[in-house]
């Protein structure tokens, strides 16, 4: 099933880059360095000017794996899955975003921060809980709690998730991690600072 193939795939790559740029050419960019580096999954996020299209164009590479995030209603979803997105990610509980999922046979990916939120999620049909933001939330700390309570569930905590810090969530329980800002860079990629993004993706990837 493709909803298996997808949910393996993220948890083999222990982090999904978050692609959220105020220029569609700056998440071109940055996604062609990070794909240079070995990095094939990505999130791009709804905020980014013409998302679906860039998903569309990210999409035609049958190596890549590419997902649609702060998707904020089902015709977005909908759009996003259309352009050929194979998992939808929101910060937070969504139901209207389970059936064009499942339709699709694409993962879900609803966002949570407590034991009662968590719960709401899985019944909207969630397949990973999204824990943002997760550092403002206790860390990894907190996803060592959460799993204790839910110890079958899927988390990926995104939100102050660094190199630096990856490692201490993936101990704590997460299935893998979301990373933006600390790797995905929107300052250096406009200064065309290449190198520093490579050199973020290998600590990731090392």
């Amino acid at each position: 099933m493709l909803h298996d193939k997808t949910l393996n795939r993220l948890r083999q790559a222990r982090v999904v880059p978050v692609v959220r740029t105020h220029s569609t050419a700056h998440a071109r960019t940055v996604v062609g360095w990070l794909r240079d580096a070995g990095i094939s999954i990505f999130e791009i996020t709804m905020t980014i000017p013409d998302a679906p299209g860039l998903i569309a164009e990210l999409s035609a590479d049958k190596s890549l794996l590419i997902g649609a995030g702060t998707v904020p209603d089902a015709p977005a979803a909908e759009a996003c899955l259309a352009a050929g997105a194979r998992f939808i990610v929101a910060p937070w509980v969504d139901p209207s975003l389970g059936e064009p999922c499942r339709r699709a046979g694409a993962a879900l990916l609803l966002g949570a921060i407590t034991p009662t939120e968590v719960r709401a999620a899985l019944a909207a049909g969630s397949d990973v809980i999204k824990i943002f933001p997760a550092n403002s939330a206790g860390g990894p700390a907190h996803i060592k709690a959460l799993t204790s309570v839910f110890p079958n569930v899927a988390f990926c905590p995104t939100g102050g998730v660094s190199p630096d810090n990856m490692g201490a969530y993936l101990k704590a329980g997460a299935a893998f991690v979301g990373m933006g800002g600390a790797l995905v860079d929107e300052a250096r990629v406009a200064a065309g600072d290449r190198q520093s993004i490579l050199v973020a993706a290998g600590l990731i990837l090392a």
